[in-house]
């Protein structure tokens, strides 16, 4: 039966295609009706239960929950259901789609709509389905960090093969489930313009990324493609490699903390070929062996524009003496990261060879590699020849005085150099003087981190020192942490002779744990000093012991001085 309202409905859409009764009341009600009148008597609430506890400001806000029951009969609504119709985006729509983005604290954007970590519950993503219809030239949509979407995903995805616009899909921490991947799957082939798709920190993918990757002949523009922690296996890197020949134009992919993936990226290996612009390739803690690197090693010569090549945390260590020659395709190269990949020596001879080969590095990661031997040395001494290195990382490298040697070298050859971190190589202790004696000229470093490095009262001198004399005029982050064998004395001798450091903005002498020690001797001292560093923002001084009138006077510090130091102890 038809009553005047849906007649007048059916008059104004009466060129285009037939809808169904649920589309002309969805459409009655979100036309003419009110905002807060909306979600009480909507038609779509037979879908879910509203708590007979809700107040009148929790139904206008629409914040209700969906059980099990329901999500189960959300997924089976068919696609013709729920089809927007085809209409203009006009100001009373355009009104709609304010109105909701402010009840989420966002602001309204026709091309781009970022509702992450918004907390949206399925009755929300029924209004945002039904308000797609007014955004037709949007371009970006990110939904990430909603886990209470999961399961409804189908909602959404029904209305978004008419978004022909759009490039960006996020929906990362969504609590996605099998059912929503095979949506999406079939969503995406609508979806012609798509560059990025982001399904980060979805754990049912797993398994299941052959339900998006079989319809990857339909998004031959995806430029984007990120797949962090999702539980991949090794069918679904196989699967993923077989989908490469459809997406030639692929930029970035990121697989990093999938750990079974590994065994199943041969195939991918292989067909890097199909995908000659890629730039961005991280495998981070993807459980790849040294037989695998070698593999990815004989297909590097066909993705030459390579700008940033991530294998770390991987177990690869012995592979690099056949795969090292391969990175000379690499002109391009800007960041190469290795740490905690079991280096040996002869990978990292190896890498002294290519290492100076690759004029646009910069950044290098070597961190966590322990059993590099007397050859580290060798590889610092050829870092000279990267004159745009910018960061250079080697903690916990197990580091000797004839490496320090080295490096203070040929740090005055690194004019660009922003980012040194030193830390926990214990023969800096006693050393460091060796190392700032090379630096007769101003630096661009920013962040020099020295933390565990058993430094000494002679250490601390030299470091007062260079920044005296201008070398450090440009730092704004500094950690000292960890060294408990600087004796207080010398910690007031640093607080008391420090100058030079007018761009720090953190600055970190926290103790090890369970290390308690009371700052008496310089508590005085440093509030003397703050004045000198007119950018700090952050204190560290974890495990130091202080009176509550000592932790009084820095709090009176802040207020005598206007300054908003966070001291952290």
């Amino acid at each position: 039966m038809e009553n005047t309202g849906s007649k007048r409905h059916q008059g104004e859409i009466s060129t285009k295609h037939s809808k169904s009764p649920f589309d002309l009341i969805v459409n009655q009600i979100w036309r003419r009706k009110s905002f807060a009148e909306r979600l009480p008597q909507s038609s779509v609430s037979r879908f879910f239960k509203v708590s007979e506890n809700s107040n009148e400001a929790e139904c206008q806000l629409g914040k209700t929950s969906l059980d099990s029951e329901n999500k189960e009969t959300v997924s089976k609504i068919s696609s013709d259901e729920l089809k927007p119709p085809d209409v203009e985006c006009d100001s009373a729509g355009w009104k709609q789609v304010t109105e909701f983005m402010a009840r989420l604290g966002k602001k309204p954007n026709h091309k781009y709509m970022n509702l992450n970590n918004s907390q949206l519950t399925a009755n929300d993503m029924v209004q945002l389905a039904a308000l797609l219809q007014n955004l037709p030239n949007l371009e970006e949509l990110d939904l990430s960090w909603n886990e209470e979407i999961g399961g409804t995903l189908k909602l959404l995805t029904n209305h978004l093969q008419h978004m022909s616009q759009l490039r960006v899909l996020v929906l990362g921490s969504c609590g996605l489930a099998e059912r929503d991947v095979s949506d999406l799957g079939e969503c995406i082939q609508h979806l012609p313009n798509i560059e990025e798709i982001d399904l980060s920190w979805n754990r049912d993918l797993g398994g299941n990324l052959s339900l998006l990757t079989r319809m990857f002949n339909t998004v031959s523009k995806l430029k984007i493609l990120k797949l962090i922690d999702c539980n991949l296996t090794a069918d679904d890197g196989r699967a993923l490699g077989k989908s490469l020949a459809a997406i030639t134009r692929l930029e970035f992919l990121d697989l990093s903390m999938n750990k079974d993936v590994g065994s199943g990226l041969e195939i991918l290996f292989r067909e890097l070929k199909h995908v000659p612009q890629l730039q961005v390739l991280k495998l981070h803690l993807c459980g790849l062996t040294k037989v695998d690197i070698c593999g990815l090693g004989d297909t590097l010569e066909h993705v030459p524009g390579m700008k940033k090549l991530v294998l770390s945390c991987n177990d690869i260590g012995g592979g690099f003496k056949e795969t090292t020659v391969h990175l000379l395709n690499f002109k391009q190269l800007q960041v190469f990261d290795v740490h905690q990949c079991s280096l040996t020596e002869d990978d990292v001879c190896a890498l002294t060879q290519i290492i100076p080969l690759l004029p646009s590095l910069q950044v290098l990661n070597l961190a966590l590699n322990r059993n590099l031997g007397m050859s580290v040395r060798h590889l610092i001494s050829r870092l000279r020849f990267l004159p745009r290195l910018r960061s250079l990382i080697v903690n916990n490298c197990n580091l000797t005085k004839e490496s320090i040697v080295e490096l203070a070298d040929t740090i005055p050859h690194l004019t660009e150099l922003e980012t040194l971190d030193l830390s926990w190589n214990k023969c800096l202790g006693g050393n460091l003087g060796e190392l700032f004696q090379m630096w007769q000229s101003n630096t661009h470093l920013c962040v020099l981190k020295m933390c565990s490095c058993n430094l000494t009262s002679q250490d601390l001198a030299s470091l007062v020192s260079t920044s005296s004399a201008g070398f450090l005029e440009n730092l704004q982050k500094l950690d000292l942490t960890y060294n408990n064998t600087i004796d207080d004395q010398s910690w007031a001798m640093f607080f008391r002779e420090i100058s030079g450091l007018k761009e720090l903005v953190e600055l970190d002498i926290g103790l090890r744990p369970f290390a308690h020690r009371e700052c008496d001797l310089w508590i005085t001292v440093l509030l003397g000093s703050l004045t000198r560093f007119p950018s700090l923002t952050g204190l560290g001084m974890n495990n130091w012991v202080l009176s509550a009138s000592q932790r009084d006077l820095l709090n009176a510090f802040n207020k005598d001085n206007k300054r908003n130091i966070h001291f952290a102890y």
